[in-house]
């Protein structure tokens, strides 16, 4: 009990909306009913897609929060490959190449929303799908979704989210 108080992590904000964000990305209807893979590969577009989302929200402001959101999410990515056996000399080099697909993902989002019709569900079709949605409608769902959170994060207040408080909307099966 005193070990446990100890060694305890209190939780900033950085993680409380990082773990809204592992929530969100964690719903079963995208593994289930739209063809996302239940691998660790999809998990993690996953967490990516919604880590955009936030990161997207608070473009232009809270610099700091927003960097500190992504070290969050490697800081776990780091976590999790130590937990799953990798050896203390991969990690690294595992997490780096992570970072390389977030980054890269992050972009295409962005460069998609600003782009024409149709570019989003490309985008997300090509990163989350690359061997093709075993629901056709995947991308097209996905794609819906990623436009209603943007919407319903809009609403939220900017400062509520730097303090961690970020509420995402229920995928509709």
């Amino acid at each position: 009990m005193i070990l446990k108080r100890l060694f305890r992590r209190s939780t900033t904000s950085e993680r409380s909306c990082y773990e809204a964000i592992v929530a969100a990305a964690r719903h079963p209807v995208f593994y289930a009913d739209w063809g996302v893979a239940d691998t660790l590969d999809g998990r993690f577009d996953m967490i990516s897609l919604h880590a955009f989302l936030v990161l997207d929200r608070l473009k232009g402001e809270q610099q700091a929060f927003r960097q500190a959101l992504v070290d969050e999410l490697f800081a776990d990515m780091d976590r999790s490959l130590r937990e799953m056996g990798v050896g203390d000399l991969s990690v690294g080099k595992k997490v780096r190449k992570m970072a390389e697909v977030f980054y890269g993902r992050v972009a295409a989002y962005d460069l998609a929303l600003g782009g024409a019709e149709g570019a989003l569900e490309a985008a997300i079709a090509r990163n989350v799908f690359p061997d093709g949605p075993e629901a056709e409608s995947g991308p097209r769902r996905l794609s819906a979704y990623v436009m209603a959170q943007r919407a319903h994060l809009a609403s939220q207040d900017t400062g509520a989210i730097a303090r961690g408080v970020v509420h995402f909307k229920e995928p509709s099966p």
